[in-house]
């Protein structure tokens, strides 16, 4: 649970239609969750995955058929225009934009409002 709740709760409600994994005993939801399929959630996270491993060998798939198809261009010659790899693309890490920001006080987070608004006009 420590790992991302929220997956854990989606995955418990998608699988076992449990919608509030705090009325069990804590051993009760762990074989629960130690039941979880592979491509669950959770277990994506656990495993520090984007998608499934059955997503990844497409894709492998995929890239391998256009570097075979690309290795018989002039742009392969030249070492130019290589195809993007799929793998690479579902595998990065998600980017994030921005960390959240903290505020002293009621009026600092107000007036930081403001500023992102407009000046309050909205």
């Amino acid at each position: 649970m420590a790992l991302d709740e929220d997956a854990l709760i989606c995955d418990f409600a998608e699988y076992y239609h449990i919608y509030n994994i705090y009325e069990f005993p804590p051993e009760y939801i762990a074989t629960l969750a130690k039941g979880l399929r592979d491509n669950s959630r959770i277990k994506l996270k656990l495993y520090g995955l984007r998608v499934d491993i059955e997503m990844l060998l497409l894709a492998h798939i995929v890239d391998n058929t256009a570097i075979n198809i690309y290795a018989k261009t002039k742009d392969a010659k030249k070492g130019i225009n290589k195809p993007p790899s799929f793998v690479e693309l579902l595998s990065k890490k998600k980017e994030t934009k921005e960390k959240a920001r903290e505020f002293n006080s009621g009026a600092d987070f107000d007036k930081e409002w403001r500023r992102l608004n407009g000046n309050g006009i909205r």
